[in-house]
């Protein structure tokens, strides 16, 4: 859930910032002499970096406010008591700070983390994960999404997304400015043919583009279900890995988009698997039964 949150805010602010600097004539002095590469390189880095890490630093009220999550401030029920006293446990065994903690209405079992650095992030399952599994099991989830903030992962993801996000404004407008010499015969500056070809550019390589992220998402998975498993136990985290199985085989269990721990139901195949933001699950089984802990 983190990864698609992430992506979703990364690109919306991406497009917002590149309509911007169109209407302020930012393209047009880029190309007043034909295109600067240099300056169009640099001009790239610094707007895909700012994007993504605009991203990261607003992924906590993003969170929240998309799947209506809900922070504990104080516990008015053992369960929540529970939640709060486990998360502080697993934080400190795992040297961060104490992340919010929050739970959000979905019937479905799934939990997710977020936030700009370790000592302030966020934790959130939801309801349906709540009432289905055993206390073990919880802590191991919550141990696999601590492990994710422990671990870094949203930092490092923004520093990927920043050099993926430098490519796909630079070659879009390298795309967009072909098109509009060769085929609109534009010999003067930016025509209609630039922005429009540019823009089109610019989400069709952010789509494709984030194959590497999704790549590096399914690599960063089998590392924090070694990090739940050395918090809450490696029994626990198979258990809860395989009951998060069990549930995504029944028919309507799940949804097929946002599953627990962001899975989709069944393995996918070909360029679909490109696109999966985490590994099957018998493979984190494997994985994890296999891992020298």
């Amino acid at each position: 859930m983190r990864i698609l949150l992430f992506l979703a805010t990364n690109l919306a602010v991406i497009l917002v910032a590149s309509f911007t600097l169109r209407l302020l004539g930012v393209d047009s002095y880029l190309a007043q002499q034909g295109i600067d590469y240099g300056s169009l390189l640099a001009f790239a880095a610094v707007f895909g970096f700012a994007g993504a890490f605009i991203s990261l630093l607003i992924s906590k009220p993003m969170a929240k406010w998309s799947t209506g999550a809900k922070v504990i401030e104080k516990p008015r029920t053992p369960a929540e008591r529970w939640l709060m006293e486990t998360v502080a446990d697993l934080a400190k065994n795992a040297g961060i700070g104490m992340p919010e903690v929050a739970i959000f209405p979905a019937s479905q079992s799934n939990a997710f983390a977020t936030g700009w650095n370790k000592n302030d992030s966020l934790v959130a399952v939801s309801e349906g994960l709540l009432e289905r599994f055993n206390k073990d099991e919880i802590r191991a989830v919550l141990g696999h999404e601590i492990g994710h903030v422990a671990n870094g992962d949203m930092v490092t993801l923004t520093l990927i997304q920043g050099v993926v996000n430098t490519f796909v404004i630079f070659a879009s407008r390298v795309v967009g400015s072909f098109v509009d010499r060769v085929v609109f015969k534009n010999e003067e500056g930016h025509g209609i043919g630039f922005f429009v070809v540019s823009i089109i550019a610019e989400i069709v390589l952010g789509i494709l583009a984030s194959t590497i992220v999704f790549w590096f998402s399914r690599r960063r998975e089998f590392r924090a279900d070694i990090a739940g498993a050395q918090l809450a136990g490696r029994g626990a985290m198979i258990n809860a890995l395989a009951r998060l199985k069990k549930e995504s085989e029944v028919p309507d269990q799940m949804p097929d988009t946002l599953q627990a721990f962001g899975i989709n139901r069944g393995a996918r195949h070909g360029l679909a698997s490109l696109f999966m933001t985490h590994p099957p699950l018998e493979d984190r089984i494997r994985a994890l039964q296999d891992a020298k802990l």
